[in-house]
């Protein structure tokens, strides 16, 4: 059977490592002196629960797996069918074309185009750079077409702290507002809220045992470098996963049955929400031949011991 993720490629710099997969062009691994950041899977395995794909050109779920463009209903593949929906975009099943490998980096590049319920063809790559204390991930994407479009990206990592299990750290993620969804569609079913005196403030920082989310936040402040960040920590060990500023979201979700660890926590750097392609809300425009790029990535700060 062929290996469902391809080839493999490694990343080293220092006692940092990570591995980058030739179909989807995810993130398998990231451990820093041996300790693990992301959580992993077998290279034989699919990813499970998404776990560190790309999410392009639109992140989480389009409603019933249609939407409409230039006037015209444009049918998806159903790709979520218990729910009728059209998650995570087109190309984390897709082979992606190696541009360019070094030691420390990987540069991968992805045609999107004459697919099923997308009309206008878009070239998309990433640049996976690694960093002796965490890791950068550079997004773009090209209008190849002859119709401006929206578009949308997100990344879907698990992050953990060596073997701490996951109950026991701590979420700090400075949101003002959420988006509720609904329990049985996994869809927004209101407008947004503001999270003052609700169980999704957590902007002072909460125990991630205490939480059971899969939940899109925005509202997201931002740093004095301009870029979002969200905390996961344990005692002096901190990670920041931060986000250019047209990351405007966060998704959260606390899954109780990641193999191999039980619970689990993904932090979803997104440039729009669920079901962007029909509101259209914070959707990337790109005229004929425009081009977009934006970054997110990993850091540690503190002890690793």
């Amino acid at each position: 059977m062929a290996n469902p993720t391809g080839e493999q490629f490694e990343l080293v710099r220092g006692n940092a490592r990570a591995v980058v997969t030739e179909i989807g062009a995810g993130l398998r691994s990231l451990t820093i002196g041996g300790k693990p950041l992301v959580e992993t899977f077998a290279e034989d395995e699919k990813p499970p629960k998404g776990a560190g794909q790309i999410l392009v050109p639109w992140p989480n779920r389009t409603a019933g797996a249609r939407w409409t463009f230039d006037g015209q209903e444009q049918e998806l593949e159903v790709t979520e069918p218990a729910r009728g929906n059209a998650i995570h975009g087109l190309a984390r099943r897709k082979e992606w074309e190696l541009v360019e490998h070094a030691e420390s980096s990987i540069t991968f590049g992805c045609d999107i185009g004459a697919d099923k319920g997308w009309p206008v063809p878009l070239r998309t790559g990433v640049v996976y750079d690694l960093a002796p204390r965490g890791l950068t991930v550079t997004h773009t994407i090209s209008n190849e077409g002859d119709k401006a479009i929206g578009v949308g990206v997100g990344t879907h990592p698990y992050f953990r702290i060596g073997d701490v299990p996951t109950d026991e750290l701590t979420l700090t993620l400075p949101a003002s507002r959420v988006w509720p969804f609904d329990d049985e569609r996994q869809l927004p079913f209101a407008d947004e809220q503001d999270v003052d005196g609700t169980e999704y403030d957590l902007r002072g920082g909460r125990i991630v045992g205490g939480l059971d989310l899969d939940t899109a936040f925005t509202g997201l402040e931002a740093g004095d470098d301009g870029r979002h960040h969200v905390w996961l920590s344990h005692h002096d060990t901190h990670l920041d996963i931060w986000s250019d500023p047209d990351f405007r979201w966060a998704q959260v979700f606390t899954p109780s049955d990641f193999p191999g660890r039980g619970r689990a926590i993904a932090i979803e750097p997104m440039t729009c929400p669920a079901d962007a392609l029909n509101s259209g809300i914070d959707l990337i425009a790109l005229e004929p031949r425009e081009s977009w790029s934006g970054s997110w990535g990993v850091r540690v700060e503190g002890s690793l011991a």
